[in-house]
């Protein structure tokens, strides 16, 4: 395994949220460490789930245009595309481990993106997944 870390959207959208200012903080301190170590992956399922999210959910949230160019910037991590090796590696995590859906995904596209860690607040913290181990960078707050 690689010291590479895919990040799920809930991180990417921490970073945004400003009603959550303690974990505003943490996320974008996790998201700055990967890009200055260049280890951050994600899905084309991620940013897509970010954008959606970022642009209606948040109060207040981006706009789209700036939700883009948060999505541009992203590109830089060569987001991983969805294909049918990632769905039926996805419906192998959800049979063995019993994950929801979207859950296996993430895992399915973590493996692919040869990560090691899963930055995820909706993963339980230090599970492993096919070896890649889920950490909550949230846990501190609790």
């Amino acid at each position: 395994m690689s010291d590479n870390v895919f990040v799920d959207a809930n991180i990417l959208l921490y970073s945004r949220d400003a009603s959550e200012p303690e974990k505003q903080v943490i996320a974008s301190a996790r998201l700055d460490e990967l890009w200055e170590k260049h280890t951050g992956r994600l899905s084309v399922q991620v940013l897509n789930e970010y954008f959606v999210n970022v642009t209606r959910k948040l109060d207040p949230g981006l706009s789209p245009e700036e939700a883009w160019d948060d999505i541009e910037a992203l590109s830089a991590w060569a987001p991983l595309p969805l294909d049918m090796g990632i769905l039926t590696r996805a419906f192998a995590v959800q049979r063995r481990y019993g994950l929801s859906w979207w859950d296996s995904m993430i895992v399915a596209a973590a493996e692919a993106s040869d990560c090691s860690v899963i930055l995820s607040e909706d993963l339980s913290d230090g599970s492993s997944y096919f070896g890649i181990t889920v950490e909550n960078p949230f846990n501190a707050l609790r």
